[in-house]
């Protein structure tokens, strides 16, 4: 499969863009892993348009991640054209626009997922990001904005005669959140149009090998993204490869390994960041990560371990953790 010059080997896998987890750190841990490419948390137009320090960080790509998409979101033409260009300095291999977030800071006021009730403004967004940049662009967006016009058949269309390279279609309505399921049949119908000859790449619900394996083969989509399932656990990628490619399952890693995985995120976030903050962003991880299910009275150790703010101190509770489990 390709996206314009980009290529990829059978059975893409992709790094959903999630604001406050595919920082730089977790992007190369994520294609130590298996990740096809990844993308970076959403970029603000306007914040980058004004030279906010914080959202010019997020353009850091380092050649071991490679290929990398930037992902933008804005709800003007001219301000998101302008956008891609700062952006295109950082080299990306892609550009990629997001009409698919639905939370309120971002849908409420135009942006995002709020796009997809305005469709003529986002087809000229797109429009003037594929003008504007001399490398692929590429859209993320969701379903519709509720049950009652699930657009996406049509919108698929219009988008690819904006000049797009790809479509990503996470399987839901802005309504909808992320609860319910992701409707995987309208992003198959997507794909299965004759008239669709850009790569579709399906997001939503993806979260063990053999979903990922029937998203491939019942919907026929070019690549497949990972989004929360890969939160506190970035190794997912080998496990989802390696039945992809012999439909067995990859050995379970040891808890010992599992846990110096989390410890080396750890070290690269307060490396990308500081302690201070390193060790706040990756709370998100500890919190979601699936190591220390089962583990009985755990309570008052996960409750010690979200409250660390030293690396030492949660290093120390790792340990702890460590013996625990060994001792069982």
């Amino acid at each position: 499969m390709k996206i314009a010059n980009v290529e990829f080997p059978p059975y893409p896998l992709f790094l959903a863009p999630m604001e406050d987890v595919t920082n730089p750190s977790f992007r190369l841990l994520c294609k130590q892993y298996g990740a096809d490419m990844v993308y970076t948390e959403f970029i603000s137009a306007d914040a980058l348009i004004r030279n906010v320090q914080r959202t010019e960080q997020k353009l850091h790509i380092s050649q071991d991640e490679r290929p990398v998409a930037i992902q933008l979101y804005g709800r003007e033409p001219d301000a998101m054209a302008e956008a891609a260009r700062i952006a295109e300095t950082a080299q990306p291999e892609i550009i990629d626009l997001n009409f698919g977030c639905p939370v309120k800071k971002v849908a409420g006021k135009g942006a995002g997922a709020g796009l997809l009730r305005d469709i003529p403004k986002m087809l000229a967004i797109t429009k003037s990001v594929v003008n504007a940049v001399s490398i692929p662009v590429t859209v993320k967006t969701r379903l519709g904005w509720d049950d009652s016009s699930r657009i996406i058949v049509e919108l698929a269309e219009q988008l690819q005669d904006c000049g797009i390279a790809a479509l990503t279609i996470h399987g839901r309505t802005r309504a909808q959140m992320y609860t319910g399921n992701a409707d995987w049949q309208l992003i198959g119908e997507v794909k299965n149009n004759p008239r669709m000859h850009i790569p579709i790449i399906g997001n939503g619900d993806v979260t063990t090998p053999e979903r990922a394996k029937e998203c491939f083969d019942k919907y026929g989509v070019d690549a497949v993204m990972v989004g929360r399932a890969c939160i506190g656990k970035p190794w997912i990628f080998q496990e989802i490869r390696h039945y992809l490619q012999t439909g067995e399952h990859i050995p379970q890693i040891p808890f010992a390994e599992q846990l110096s995985i989390l410890k080396d995120q750890v070290e690269r976030s307060i490396d990308w960041l500081d302690e201070r903050r390193g060790i706040l962003h990756i709370r998100r991880h500890l919190a979601a990560t699936p190591l220390f299910k089962g583990i009985p009275n755990f309570k008052d150790t996960r409750i010690a371990m979200l409250r660390a703010t030293t690396k030492d101190e949660l290093f120390a509770i790792f340990n702890a953790i460590e013996t625990m489990v060994v001792e069982r």
